[in-house]
């Protein structure tokens, strides 16, 4: 917590490189060993993204308990590129070998970056996260997911009402003396119970009760369980602790997967796209529904606007629908949408020429946009 930070921060240490290459060693030999690997991570995973951390001699309670503004620039967390870490981490989702991740993390790096929404707690919540108290139904948005107008911390209406119930929406931040979600909490302890090996990457193990979790697993040594922590600053479980490592966890993760003889991926931004034409009840009339989705159907919002080539009208706001003098029924109908991007990346427009198909009418088609902030190119793959 903010208060319990001292104006002196604690000492960071760095392992030597040959210390650091040996632990990396026996990382790896621990996650191919695993039967069920976990990882919890903190603020230090996002240091390398341009991200302050909080209890660093640079951190945001650091800097607060001794009186002192920050010098130098910080990343918004809508333009921050995911870390050597967070790709490293989906890419052993992606294998296999991770089985779940449970963070102390709001800034929807993990999200973003890969992590698949059924593999991760995030027990703070996530700043690009809203939800519907009254009927459940989830939103990921392309901005600050927050109330636009002055209202109480403890206050979470955004302001926006779900698009199912009307209900109104709420953030997904959890402040200091609220309750963490639930749902999140018990996975990330069911996960807990199973694991057979623990990493902790970047996190001080300071807040309860998200420092549980990966106390658990250290308190089953004695049964074979492994804890791993990986943090610069000294942490209350390295008593617990089967390795200890004193590194920045970009460090230790690159060391890591070339032991594994695992390449890490780049990143590069996801979208998915749900482009809908069904007929309007009327001859000769059609309606085209474009919207964003998450890999499991949650809405997600990242268009700025949508237009239809040769057509004047743009649709700057959700939802965005057309309705067109066009036969649906008529084979070789094709829509031509141009699509505007928050443009967080620097992602351009994107031309998208849909086909409707006769077994196509009135159902969903995904296609999955690709965009590589490395060479500005999108890549369009229809699923």
């Amino acid at each position: 917590m903010a208060w319990t930070t001292g104006k002196v921060a604690l000492p960071e240490l760095v392992e030597a490189s040959g210390d650091l290459d040996l632990k990396a060693k026996q990382l790896a030999d621990f996650i191919r060993q695993s039967k069920h690997f976990i990882v919890f991570t903190g603020a230090g995973v996002s240091t390398s993204a341009g991200i302050p951390d909080f209890r660093g001699p640079e951190g945001a309670w650091t800097l607060q308990a001794q009186g002192r503004q920050r010098t130098t620039a910080v990343v918004s967390t809508l333009q921050a590129i995911p870390t050597v870490t967070h790709m490293a981490l989906v890419e052993l989702q992606n294998r296999g070998l991770m089985k779940y991740l449970v963070s102390q993390n709001c800034d929807g790096l993990h999200r973003r970056s890969g992590i698949l929404p059924d593999k991760i707690s995030e027990l703070h919540g996530n700043s690009n996260r809203e939800i519907c108290k009254d009927c459940g139904k989830e939103y990921i948005r392309d901005f600050r997911a927050v109330a636009t107008y002055t209202k109480s911390i403890h206050d979470h209406r955004t302001g926006r009402k779900c698009a199912r119930c009307d209900g109104a929406l709420h953030d997904t931040i959890i402040n200091f003396t609220e309750s963490l979600p639930q749902r999140e909490l018990t996975l990330a302890f069911d996960h807990a119970k199973q694991a057979d090996l623990c990493l902790v990457l970047g996190s001080s193990l300071t807040v309860t009760p998200a420092k549980e979790v990966p106390e658990a697993v250290g308190n089953r040594r004695r049964k074979g369980a492994k804890l791993v922590i990986c943090n610069l600053q000294a942490t209350p479980l390295d008593g617990l602790a089967t390795l200890r490592v004193h590194a920045k966890t970009d460090d230790l993760m690159v060391r890591v997967m070339r032991e594994l003889g695992v390449a890490i991926p780049g990143f590069v931004l996801q979208r998915r796209l749900a482009v809908t034409v069904e007929g309007t009840g009327q001859q000769g009339r059609c309606r085209v529904t474009v919207s964003g989705v998450d890999v499991d159907g949650t809405p997600v919002s990242f268009l700025r606007s949508v237009k239809l080539a040769n057509n004047r009208r743009v649709l700057k706001a959700e939802p965005f629908v057309f309705d067109l003098r066009e036969d649906v029924g008529e084979r070789g109908l094709e829509v031509k949408l141009e699509l505007e991007f928050m443009g967080h990346y620097g992602e351009p427009s994107l031309e998208l020429c849909h086909s409707v198909e006769e077994d196509g009418v009135g159902a969903a088609v995904v296609y999955l946009l690709e965009y590589n902030p490395s060479n500005g190119e999108w890549k369009t793959t229809k699923q």
